[in-house]
């Protein structure tokens, strides 16, 4: 039997709920911060935890990707197999869950999708919640097979910066990217990189739910122009994932995620940063 395909990088709600029971699919709860762990997720979810275990301690930026070795053992924990389905979901809509789906797509696994909506969808559609940890996981046979190119560090996007043909998008609000706001992470500088442009990720949502593929493509080729290469940056490389879900959904293929985003590139510095005049 083949395993359980998916209709593209995103589900909705009804999709999930008629294949909860399906033996090949694993759903998992990827909140962060009040999101993390919801006391009542959606039916058999199990947690994904970006703030703790999905994320490389030894590093001291916020939600730096793990090394294959790590990011295999916490997966295969989940009871996620090779011929596993997956779909991540959060509890704030479309937020955290695209950076899961992103990690599993840089290590090489491609049978992953983002819960439209989230938790918040489910629940106004009366679907099924039930308590975490009811159910006892059977480790699973996942193996990482990273790929080169998908989770990118400074000096890629410094060369993308000047290269004309990629564009380095921000999914930081207007305010942090003009430097009129302050960080909330402290010791940071505020500002942009110098050619950067600034796509707040809510932009690319409505009511917590992403926008149709046209209206995705044509937001982005308000910004981009002709260009395909497209590099995504946050304040930790959470948000940027957000707008590489939608550049996805758009059709763009060149995508890449700087994982230090402005946790890295906002610290005391060569790295040039500008603000708005």
């Amino acid at each position: 039997m083949s395993p359980l395909a998916l209709p593209g990088p995103l589900v909705d709600v009804h999709w999930l709920a008629e294949r909860l029971d399906h033996p090949d699919l694993v759903v998992l709860d990827a909140g962060v911060g009040a999101h993390r762990g919801e006391p009542l997720p959606i039916a058999g979810a199990r947690v994904l935890d970006l703030d703790g275990a999905l994320s490389d301690h030894t590093d001291p930026r916020p939600h730096t990707m793990p090394d294959a070795a790590h990011f295999t053992a916490e997966v295969r924990a989940l009871g996620v197999d090779t011929r596993s389905t997956v779909v991540v979901y959060d509890g704030a809509g479309v937020y955290s869950s695209a950076r899961a789906w992103w990690m599993f797509r840089a290590m090489g696994f491609d049978r992953v999708a983002v819960l439209d909506g989230g938790l918040p969808a489910w629940t106004a559609a009366g679907l099924p919640r039930a308590a975490a940890g009811s159910a006892p996981v059977t480790a699973g046979d996942f193996t990482a097979a990273p790929r080169p190119g998908l989770i990118v560090d400074s000096a890629t996007v410094l060369a993308a910066l000047a290269d004309g043909t990629s564009a380095v998008l921000d999914a930081r609000t207007a305010e942090r990217f003009a430097g009129s706001a302050p960080e909330p992470r402290e010791g940071l500088r505020g500002g942009h990189m110098p050619g950067a442009v600034n796509l707040p990720f809510g932009e690319l949502q409505r009511a917590g739910r992403m926008l149709p593929p046209a209206e995705l493509r044509s937001r982005f080729h308000e910004l981009v122009g002709d260009r395909e290469r497209l590099l995504f940056s946050c304040g930790s490389g959470v948000t940027a994932c957000v707008l590489t879900l939608g550049a996805e959904l758009a059709g763009y293929r060149d995508l890449a995620v700087y994982d230090g985003s402005w946790s890295e590139w906002g610290l005391p510095s060569e790295l040039p940063v500008v603000t708005a005049e």
